[in-house]
């Protein structure tokens, strides 16, 4: 028996079971194979010494163990400034920065998907023409632009350069050209709204799958920022520089380096699990594949 689908053409197209089945096997082997980084990264901090170097390489664990991660926080507790100051800086830096690079880019992308005012396509073009700078490329410019500023062994060190990323404006405003009429914001605007009220009230709850994706984005970029050209001084550097520091010793702490690994993917992991459907329902709307 074959299952029958309409086209939005209005032609038929028909497909078997085993082709269903085939493509949903496909899925599976890809999903798995997406996993495995994550799941292979778990059991190499679960192995002992022992195991982690042994030939053959061997894929699970015979002795799962915990004292890679006792020995972390070992090393972690002999270091000059608390441990937790650290974690207190990335998770400041990682929150306060995804809160106001959403609103910027939120505020930015309304502007440019249903502002009226002269060079706006313009700014669209640089804003999609800015996506083809990577940071290695700005990377000598915005260390010139940080330390003239004064701004080095300080937040903004990292939190400067991240709010003024192209990503997020071009994710929030393809979404919104997508999803939201122009007829609505003219009818806002004769009812007598002002544009903060419209974004506030019309738009935020229409765009919170896309806010939920540009979270997700802008926290892992924070989280897994090590500032190590612009932070110096202990007080102030972030979990990534130091469990980079705290792993810099070789071979001898390859464990302590899949543990670092594995506590340092949790919480972008955890946001993108919670937030999932968000992400997906923004990629369909915006046309960005991931």
């Amino acid at each position: 028996m074959r299952s029958l689908f309409r086209s939005q053409a209005g032609c038929r197209v028909s497909r078997s079971r085993f082709g269903t089945f085939m493509i949903f096997l496909f899925l599976i082997m890809l999903s798995v194979f997406m996993m495995f980084p994550f799941v292979y990264s778990i059991i190499q901090s679960l192995k002992p010494y022992e195991e982690i170097f042994a030939f053959p390489p061997r894929f699970m664990v015979d002795n799962p163990t915990f004292e890679n991660y006792k020995n972390l926080l070992r090393l972690a507790d002999s270091l000059y400034v608390p441990f937790s100051r650290y974690i207190f800086n990335s998770e400041f830096i990682s929150i306060a920065g995804s809160a106001a690079y959403v609103m910027i880019a939120s505020m930015a992308a309304y502007s440019l998907a249903f502002g009226t005012f002269a060079g706006k396509r313009t700014l669209n073009e640089l804003v999609v023409k800015a996506l083809l700078f990577s940071s290695p490329v700005t990377a000598v410019a915005q260390y010139l632009i940080i330390a003239r500023l004064g701004l080095l062994n300080t937040y903004w060190a990292i939190l400067l350069p991240s709010l003024g990323l192209p990503f997020g404006v071009f994710l929030m405003r393809q979404f919104l050209v997508q999803m939201i009429p122009s007829a609505l914001i003219e009818a806002a605007r004769i009812d007598g709204c002002t544009e903060f009220r419209i974004l506030c009230r019309v738009i935020i709850p229409v765009v919170k799958p896309a806010i939920a994706t540009l979270v997700i984005f802008t926290f892992q970029t924070l989280w897994n920022n090590t500032g190590s050209g612009f932070i110096y001084d202990e007080s102030h550097k972030v979990l990534p520089a130091v469990m980079n520091e705290l792993i810099a010793g070789g071979i001898s702490r390859a464990g302590e380096g899949a543990a670092a690994t594995v506590l340092l993917m949790l919480p972008p992991v955890i946001i993108f699990f919670i937030t999932q459907r968000q992400v997906l329902e923004t990629m369909a709307a915006s046309g960005i594949k991931g």
